[in-house]
């Protein structure tokens, strides 16, 4: 028998690295973004900011923060190649499969290419940053018969993602719910997508690879796409009279219920009172369809009631994108964007202070097995 080993299924518990950049409270339900509370940066920072805080380790003042903005909004536009190929992508393709795609080829046409250097790796980071939104805006215009639109410089990199799908400047409130998502989803620490991403990097690929492992992982029902099905889920029940019944009747099959339980949080997840408040806002604005709210609460009530289940992230971020008028299956990939800062950010740490990520498995198969010549086998 081979040498047994302490096995971890999921690696649940297993400390796999250090990091400055992020951490979770699980029992106290809290999110830190390099010291700071995610309470304390919602609704009080755009974005930019965070990235900028992910990356650099501090708030930028407000003339780093008009350069970084700058540096952001220079790399917005595609490169016509990739423009030309997201054209030739089948328009029913799974949205996130035409993200991975078009992330790995904007690596062709990137000027930084073939330079590793630690500049040359920031330049790249801001690319994939900045052209994460336009790829899928593009995308999702060509599928539906029209020309992508060009980004604008003068707006912010919500506001110009809600421009790019829309067609139209997006009001004030519409720029905050998104900014918020943004937020709250631009890291966690080293879930599964994010230490997929330093587990490439840690191999000395590139950049892009490691940010196109990390959209493989993201696509998960486990993971990411968790969102989309959520939304599915208040779609699928369509009235408040029919929540109740369809909750206990997916307990009574054992079934799981998207939206709910997380490995790290033994309460409600960090960022979903964040998320609420926006789902409220927006359900209240959009009158005609407060339902989905409506039904997403009395979905939480029966599940805590029945299971004592929990809320996570995904659970009021599906009301808050559809609210927003985005196409449900597009959900995940705005998980993505909004998650390239904190990707990014980990990969630049991974490299800075880099060794190979090689972790050891317990093998469970049979040992010195006899050899039998093929001609002698049944």
């Amino acid at each position: 028998m081979a040498e047994q080993k302490i096995a971890a299924r999921g690696l649940e518990d297993i400390v796999a690295g250090d990091s400055a950049i992020c951490f979770i409270d699980g029992k106290k339900g809290r999110l830190i973004y390099r010291g700071y509370d995610i309470g304390e940066l919602c609704f009080r920072t755009s974005y930019e900011e965070i990235v900028y805080l992910l990356w650099f380790g501090l708030l930028p003042n407000k003339g780093q923060l008009t350069e970084w903005n700058a540096k952001l909004a220079n790399e917005r536009a595609l490169p016509a190649a990739l423009i030309q190929a997201l054209q030739q992508m089948p328009k029913d393709a799974s949205t996130m499969a035409v993200l991975r795609t078009a992330v790995s080829l904007s690596s062709l046409y990137d000027p930084d290419g073939r330079d590793y250097t630690e500049e040359a790796n920031r330049r790249k980071g801001i690319r994939i940053i900045a052209q994460m939104p336009t790829i899928i805006a593009a995308f999702q215009r060509i599928r539906n018969g029209k020309s992508p639109l060009p980004p604008r410089k003068d707006l912010s990199h919500t506001a110009n993602f809600l421009y790019m799908m829309f067609d139209k400047v997006p009001d004030a409130d519409s720029v905050q719910a998104l900014e918020a998502y943004l937020i709250l989803l631009a890291d966690h620490e080293f879930n599964a997508s994010t230490f997929a991403a330093r587990t490439t990097a840690a191999t000395l690929a590139d950049i892009h690879s490691a940010v196109v492992s990390a959209i493989g992982a993201l696509k998960g029902d486990l993971h990411g796409s968790a969102n989309r099905r959520a939304m599915e889920m208040f779609l699928e029940i369509g009235s408040m009279d029919r929540a109740e019944s369809y909750v206990k009747e997916k307990f009574a099959q054992k079934k799981k219920l998207m939206g709910f339980g997380h490995r790290v949080y033994k309460t409600e997840d960090a960022r979903a009172p964040h998320l609420k408040q926006m789902a409220i806002k927006l359900s209240q604005l959009k009158g005609n369809e407060k339902k989905w709210y409506e039904i997403s609460e009395k979905v939480k009530e029966v599940a805590f009631r029945e299971k004592g289940l929990y809320v996570n992230v995904d659970f009021y971020s599906a009301t808050v994108l559809y609210y927003l008028g985005i196409p449900v299956d597009l959900f995940t990939t705005l998980f993505a964007m909004a998650r390239s800062g904190g990707w990014t950010a980990h990969v630049l740490e991974q490299y800075a202070n880099n060794r190979l990520i090689r972790p050891m498995s317990n093998y469970t198969g049979p040992m010195d097995l006899p050899f039998v010549p093929i001609d002698q086998r049944k």
